[in-house]
Parts: C-alpha cells; structure tokens; sequence
C-alpha cells in the first residue's frame, strides 16, 4: 500500500496525491498554493475514505510551529490548525484553561477535526467545531484571510472539509480548568436504554455506550463522565454496576485507554484513549451515522433487528450525543443528534456489505454521515438529509471559484461543484 502520500493511520486506505508537501511555515503554504494546480489539506490522517485526498498536492500543516496564545479576557485560545488535541489540551490544562469537549482519540489534529465535525459525547456539547471563534486559512490567491464568528456566513467554514482553503490557524473558546472523574459500568440494559434515553445520556458530562455486536439483553460497557469538585459515585446507576478494573475498548496487548475510577484533569478524563499509546484498535475500518435524538430509539432498534448480518464485521459499535448548532455541515445541524459509531475489522470488501445493511436499515431516519468515514451516501442522497448543502457549496464557490481545493471526492458528494 506504499505511495508518495503514504496512507491513513490505520493503514486501510492509501492516498492517491502524486505529491505530498510538509508545510513548516504559513508562508509556505501561500507558496504552494500560488504556485497553481489543485491542494488539499492533510491532518493527522484520521479518515478512513478518499476525503482529504486530491489529485494535485497534499500539504499537511502538522509540521508548524503552534504558537499558543492564550486571551484570558476574551476567554479564547489561537493555535496551529496541525495541533493534535492532546498536545493542546495538555497545554491549555497547565495554564489552568480548558475545551468544552474532546474526540475519542487525542491523537488527531485540531484543524482535521473540526473540519469533519468530529463530536464527543454529552447531551449538552456541540461538536468540537462549535468552539471555533475564528479561522485563519490560506485562500486560493495564496493570501491569508481571517474569518470569524458572526460574520455573513461563517457558519459554513467551521465543518468546511478543507473545501475552501488550507486552514493554517483557529481560535478557539476556551473555559476555566475542570475536573473529570470516568467510569465504567456493566449490566445496563437494551431495555433501559430504550425506554428511558434521557435518563442513561444525562447520567454524566459526557456519555457513550459501547457494544461490539448490538445482541443480548444489556450494553457490554458504559463510559461516564462526570464533573466533580470532589470525588465518589454512586456503585449501582440504572441497574448497572460500577466496574473498579481498568476495562479496555479493544483487545490490545497495550492498555491504550485513560485512566479510570479516579477524579483527574479533563484532558485526561474526556478522551478515550491515551495520547501515547495506539489509538484504537489499530487496523480497522470506522463508519458513523447521525439520527436525530428522538429517532434514538427507532434507530438502535433497527440496527439491533439487523445486526447478525454484520456481526462478523464489527469490532465494536459506541453510541453518543451531541447537541444541536448552526454549522451549514455539522452533522448536528439544527437538531440534538446521536451518533451510531461502527467499528469494523480491516476487511474493505465485508465492510461495503455492512455498510449497506446499517444504511438500508436507518436510512428512514434521514440519517446523516459522518464526513470523515465510510458511508456510501451519494450526493442526491445527501442532499436529502443536510439541508444546506447548497449553500455550502455556493459559498465554497464563491471563494475558490477555479476549484483549487475541490477533489473527486468533494464533487461526487456535492460540497464542490462538479469540474
């Protein structure tokens, strides 16, 4: 699977660019940009599709100096858009600062995921893109422009897929330090959650439900997150017991997850797994649809009715919520939102089978994807589902009207015009 642009990080999909350029300076990527020919931005390689590649140039900007500047009176932080979270999360938590949310995984870097809508969990958080106060970003003349909140029509930049421009910078709203206590709990069950949603996803700050095959009676294991001034938490929650163990996601010689059962700092408590260990479970495939949160329910139903027909193909399915917002392609636009999250195993042509099963079974549900992984959502059917599509691709026309940063991929999803 070797190329020029090597491959993502799961190592399941090679990109395509013939060239790959690593950007250390802002100035740099103006000169690449002027120089002509298509460029897309590169991240930390978190996708699991042809989004993020191009059939010109891909420049990553994780090689940039970050450059933090906390504003303690505007309550913002501006960094590198090549910044994993991780690393900006631990700084921002040494200078007594905080994010409202993190992802799973603090690998990843800040400008990739906000500008897939990469979400978190907890009934009253907005994607990870909702905190962006302003986007510095690299235009298709080379200048560098600055956008920021309440301007006419920011609100399609922020979940922008690099559909515009390289984003180079972010500011970013920020909040006093906080702390997080995480839990495990075996033994909530299907029926619970089925029949009183609310109470299980209002149990803690930050919710998921995790299952690697959506049978039985009740969900393998239950991630709380609590904020806490002092620490304890009830032994017995729903009907679930307190696990006191360190419980793993995935089966990995390596304990890759974050600490467990102890009160800690919130850039510990919120992701998933740890920054120096192996995301994940390595090799896999990730696919993700969101409902609507009263179609809650109908969807797990449905999914559950046809689960044995992927089961072979699932390492581990999560389930979350995320709150409502006004970003044009935020997969959270407009309505409170829960993301059905599949794992799969490193196998492209049984997870095309399983991705048609899921999408088959829900797609009464005008489930919308997640940009960033598989789904096989085309651009009429996504037109159905995120309602300001068009716009989107009006106003990504209107700022880069030669398409330096369209891709094939872009335009077969209908972000970017078709050339």
């Amino acid at each position: 699977m070797s190329t020029v642009a090597g491959s993502t990080w799961s190592g399941t999909y090679a990109f395509r660019a013939p060239r790959l350029v690593e950007a250390r300076s802002i100035g740099e990527v103006q000169e690449l940009v002027r120089a002509g020919g298509r460029v897309r931005a590169l991240g930390t390689r978190h996708s699991f599709s042809d989004l993020a590649d191009t059939d010109g140039t891909l420049v990553t900007v994780t090689g940039i100096d970050p450059e933090l500047r906390i504003d303690a009176e505007a309550g913002t932080a501006t960094i590198g858009a090549g910044t994993r979270y991780g690393v900006a999360a631990a700084a921002l938590g040494q200078a007594g600062w905080a994010l409202h949310n993190m992802g799973s995984l603090p690998h990843i870097s800040i400008g990739g995921a906000t500008a897939t809508g990469t979400h978190g969990s907890g009934d009253g958080n907005g994607n990870l893109s909702t905190a962006i106060r302003a986007i510095e970003y690299v235009d298709a003349r080379g200048e560098l422009v600055t956008a920021r909140r309440g301007d006419p029509d920011f609100e399609a930049l922020p979940v922008g897929l690099g559909a515009y421009g390289i984003v180079v910078r972010l500011t970013l709203d920020i909040q006093p330090a906080y702390l997080i206590r995480q839990d495990v709990y075996r033994g909530l069950r299907w029926e619970t959650v089925l029949d009183d949603f609310d109470a299980v996803t209002s149990g803690g700050y930050s919710v998921s439900l995790f299952t690697p095959d959506w049978a039985g009676d009740a969900v393998a294991m239950t991630w709380v997150k609590r904020r806490l001034e002092t620490d304890g938490v009830p032994a017995e929650w729903l009907g679930a017991q307190l696990r006191d163990e360190q419980v793993p996601i995935f089966d990995t010689p390596d304990p890759n997850v974050t600490q467990q059962g102890r009160l800690g700092p919130w850039f510990e408590g919120l992701p998933h797994f740890r920054i120096d260990s192996q995301p994940s479970a390595g090799a896999e495939i990730q696919s993700e649809w969101f409902v609507r949160r009263a179609d809650a329910p109908d969807a797990i139903r449905a999914v559950r009715a046809v689960a044995t027909r992927f089961a072979d193909t699932l390492l581990m399915s999560e389930i979350r919520t995320i709150a409502a917002d006004r970003l044009w392609l935020s997969e959270a636009y407009e309505r409170d939102a829960v993301a059905l999250h599949f794992t799969w195993n490193d196998d492209v042509d049984a997870v095309e089978r399983a991705v048609d099963v899921v999408e088959e079974a829900i797609a009464p549900l005008d489930a919308r994807p997640h940009w960033g992984k598989v789904h096989h959502l085309d651009a009429e059917r996504i037109a159905r589902v995120v309602p300001r599509i068009a716009d989107a691709r009006a106003e990504f026309e209107r700022l880069d009207p030669e398409g330096v940063f369209s891709s094939p991929a872009l335009e077969r999803l209908g972000v970017r015009a078709a050339r």
